[in-house]
């Protein structure tokens, strides 16, 4: 084979290792490193003071609980609509297609707003809710919803290009040997898009823990009941208190890095159980 003949469309590894390199440093671990550059401003003592004291912990424990609840909700959600869209035709399927991704092209902002309309005690959805002691908005419910509906997209678009590139013939012949569908589902159909659904959760997941514009409206922002810790930041930030923002927020990256880096592994070992291989395409 000739060097003309092995020439690849993109440059060689040298040059793409080093363009990628530079990106990541240039983009992601610059910003990223200014954080930790604020918080090295404090003292061990006032660092933990500050990240841990009562408030933080209570918005902690609402944006990471709310976040893993909303990651488990759309999981079985965004698998049911990868299903309808990847496995069935039917009238307005690419309108419903491109409805499901309307939550990340529109500003976070208008969909808290949104939301907070519909659920609030005088909308559409929150009166009868709020009539049966059952309120959304204001309220951690409310949180969870926002997360949810924030969260779908990243997971319907993980699970949809596996679910069409998993062969159908399998599943038939499942059937064909006697096999119930939920056996079939079980045995054939999950093992090859469990590494999606991880991966998915854990997108989802990561978008939730960061997610501010729909939440802050809908949430109604009581300390110690329903803040979410971005918002915390918000508030130091607006008090000019940069080193206590950068001190929670430091937390945020270092509980989401390391939440991903486990993902990570758990969805090769996922991909290695349902004997799949995930390398490099060359």
């Amino acid at each position: 084979m000739t060097s003309r003949a092995r020439r690849r469309i993109l440059p060689g590894f040298p040059l793409a290792i080093a363009i990628t390199a530079a990106s990541i440093l240039l983009f992601v671990i610059v910003p990223l490193s200014t954080v930790l550059a604020t918080t090295a401003q404090l003292s061990p003592s006032h660092f933990f003071a500050v990240a841990f004291d009562p408030r933080a912990r209570a918005a902690y424990s609402l944006s990471f609980g709310a976040s893993f609840v909303a990651a488990g909700l759309n999981v079985p959600l965004g698998l049911l609509f990868a299903w309808v869209l990847t496995r069935y035709e039917f009238p307005g399927r690419h309108i419903l297609d491109a409805l499901i991704d309307l939550p990340v092209v529109l500003p976070t902002v208008a969909l808290g707003l949104a939301l907070t309309s519909l659920y609030a005690t005088t909308g559409w959805l929150g009166a009868p809710l709020a009539a049966i002691g059952a309120p959304i908005a204001f309220t951690p419910a409310g949180v969870t919803l926002a997360l949810t509906v924030i969260g779908l997209p990243f997971v319907v678009r993980t699970i949809a290009p596996v679910l069409s590139a998993t062969a159908i013939d399998a599943e038939e012949a499942s059937a064909v040997l006697g096999a119930t569908r939920w056996q079939t589902f079980r045995h054939v159909t999950l093992p090859a898009i469990a590494p999606a659904l991880v991966t998915g959760a854990a997108l989802a997941f990561a978008r939730a823990l960061g997610e501010y514009g729909s939440v802050v409206f809908i949430a109604g922002n009581m300390p110690f009941r329903t803040e979410i810790a971005p918002l915390l930041i918000m508030t130091h930030i607006e008090e000019f208190d940069d080193a206590g923002a950068a001190a929670i927020a430091a937390v945020l990256l270092v509980s989401s890095f390391g939440l991903l880096l486990l993902v990570n592994r758990l969805q090769r070992q996922t991909a290695a159980r349902a004997g799949l291989t995930l390398q490099p395409a060359g």
